[in-house]
């Protein structure tokens, strides 16, 4: 029977924080009703982040207490990450809409992953910009601006990371004709990198509505 395909990217990157979390306690705790809390604490946030699961689904998410060491977590995030929702790539059409100002927009296919994705992001380096497709409440928003490394780390604004990132400035219209605004805010400089450690939607909405 075909799996059908349940957790998004950054509901998979939360079960695999909480999976590690139950590893590390294993390892450190010796009390068996502080690892019994622990099971239970790290289900609970990882089922929080569904509005709906079927009683397969559930099961599936339920086996990470059988997690015990890093041989275990391994295997159990491999069968789980067979159940990821690969980020639908945006056609051509879809493309142009997001991106009405830029001509024969492409994707940088070979070097995407689509499964593990939550947003797109790729960088010209010839014009130092940096074009991203993000997924909010009311469907996928465009986004273009210039980007600047940094030397240091900060937080970024869609994973939350402590991480080395860049300056994401962006251009919109101001409230008078003619004029314009710059915003700018802290994301990783990996996009790659940050897909891996983004933990919810609800930071990336916050991203866009800043930028907005």
């Amino acid at each position: 029977m075909k799996r059908e395909p349940f957790i998004r990217n950054d509901q998979f990157n939360l079960i695999k924080r909480q999976v590690l979390h139950l590893v590390n306690g294993h390892a450190t705790v010796n009390d068996p009703h502080v690892i019994d809390a622990m099971e239970s604490l790290s289900i609970e946030k990882v089922v929080e982040s569904f509005s709906v699961l079927t009683d397969a689904q559930r099961e599936m998410l339920n086996e990470m207490v059988q997690v015990a060491d890093k041989e275990t977590a391994e295997q159990y995030l491999l069968e789980l990450e067979k159940s990821i929702i690969p980020f639908q790539e945006p056609s051509e059409q879809k493309l142009k809409k997001l991106f009405p100002k830029v001509k024969k927009m492409k994707l940088p296919k070979e070097k995407l992953n689509f499964r593990r994705m939550t947003f797109i992001s790729f960088d010209d380096i010839g014009t130092k910009k940096r074009y991203m497709v993000v997924p909010t409440s009311k469907g996928l928003v465009g986004l273009t601006g210039t980007y600047e490394e940094t030397r240091t780390k900060q937080i970024c604004s869609i994973c939350n990371r402590l991480t080395p990132v860049c300056m994401f400035m962006t251009k919109t219209k101001g409230e008078s004709i003619g004029t314009y605004t710059k915003k700018g805010n802290y994301i990783c400089q990996d996009a790659d990198d940050c897909n891996q450690h983004v933990l919810s939607l609800k930071k990336i909405e916050t991203f866009v509505e800043n930028i907005k």
